[in-house]
C-alpha cells in the first residue's frame, strides 16, 4: 500500500468518513490506498498512531480533538488561524499542517438556506462551544449573522440552555446544532429547547448525519420548520480535504 488516510477520534462507530473515501477510491480507480479509522482515547496518543502507521499522507479529526490538534502541527493555514480548530490534517515529509475544510462544508450546507430569509436581519443560535462551533461561527460572521453560543456551561458573552426561553427561540431564527446529541447509538438525546417556540420561519442544521433525523431535527419537523442534517456538510468537507491531499497521493 503507497499511501493512507484516515480519521482521528474519541468514538468513531457512527462515522461515513471511511464508506465515502472508499467509494471515491474505487471510483477513480486507486486501488493503492485506503483509508482507516484511528480511535484514540486521549490526543497524546496521536503520536503513537503515526508511528505505527508511516505511510500515512493525511488525517481527519473530529470530536473531541479538532481544537486540541493544532498543539501537534508544525503549521496550520490561514483559516485555522482564524478559526482556532482543525479537522483535516496534511503530512509531508514528517511535517504536519492543519486545515479547517469544515469551513467549506458549513458554507455549502449554509447558503442555499438563507434564502428562506426575506430580511438580512437572521440571527443564529449555535448549540454547543467546541471545534465545530467554531467554524460554523466563522461562516456566520462571514455572512453578517449575529451568532449567539449555547454552552452547558456559563461563559461571558454566551448564553446556556437554561436561559433560551420562547422569546429567544422566537427571535434566532437560524439554530444549529453541533453537539454529539442525538449521534448514533444516542439517539434518544437532544438540545433542551424549547420546541414549543418553533414556526415554520425557522431553519434548522443538525452537524449530526447519523442518524439521518435526529430528535432535534423530529420536533423542528413537527413545527413546520425547514430541517437539514450534516450529510451535506461531510461530503463537502470530505471533498475539499481530498483536494488538500490528493497532490500527496497521486504523485
Amino acid at each position: 500500500m503507497q499511501a493512507l488516510l484516515g480519521l482521528i477520534g474519541k468514538k468513531l462507530s457512527h462515522s461515513l468518513s471511511q464508506v465515502y473515501f472508499r467509494e471515491k477510491f474505487r471510483q477513480l480507480g486507486l486501488t493503492d490506498i485506503d483509508y482507516l479509522l484511528f480511535e484514540i482515547g486521549s490526543i497524546d496518543e496521536l503520536p503513537k498512531v503515526l508511528q505505527k502507521h508511516d505511510a500515512l499522507v493525511g488525517f481527519n479529526v473530529t470530536i473531541p480533538y479538532k481544537e486540541q490538534m493544532i498543539n501537534y502541527l508544525d503549521d496550520v493555514d490561514n483559516v485555522v488561524k482564524q478559526v482556532g480548530a482543525v479537522n483535516t490534517v496534511a503530512i509531508d515529509n514528517g511535517k504536519l499542517k492543519g486545515y479547517n475544510t469544515d469551513v467549506v462544508g458549513f458554507e455549502k450546507t449554509m447558503l442555499p438556506l438563507l434564502k428562506k430569509f426575506d430580511d438580512q436581519s437572521v440571527k443564529a443560535l449555535v448549540l454547543g462551544t467546541g471545534g465545530a462551533s467554531k467554524a460554523v461561527k466563522f461562516v456566520l460572521e462571514k455572512h453578517d449573522i449575529g451568532v449567539v453560543l449555547v454552552s452547558r456551561n456559563i461563559h461571558q458573552g454566551e448564553m446556556t440552555y437554561e436561559e433560551l426561553t420562547e422569546s429567544v427561540i422566537e427571535h434566532h431564527q437560524l439554530i444549529i446544532n453541533t453537539t454529539p446529541l442525538g449521534m448514533e447509538p444516542n439517539v434518544a438525546s437532544f438540545p433542551d429547547l424549547p420546541y414549543d417556540a418553533l414556526k415554520s420561519e425557522h431553519v434548522l442544521i443538525d452537524l449530526v448525519y447519523n442518524p439521518l433525523e435526529t430528535q432535534f431535527l423530529k420536533f423542528g419537523s413537527a413545527k413546520g420548520s425547514t430541517c437539514v442534517n450534516g450529510l451535506t456538510m461531510l461530503y463537502a468537507q470530505a471533498d475539499a480535504a481530498w483536494d488538500i491531499w490528493k497532490g500527496s497521493v497521486l504523485r
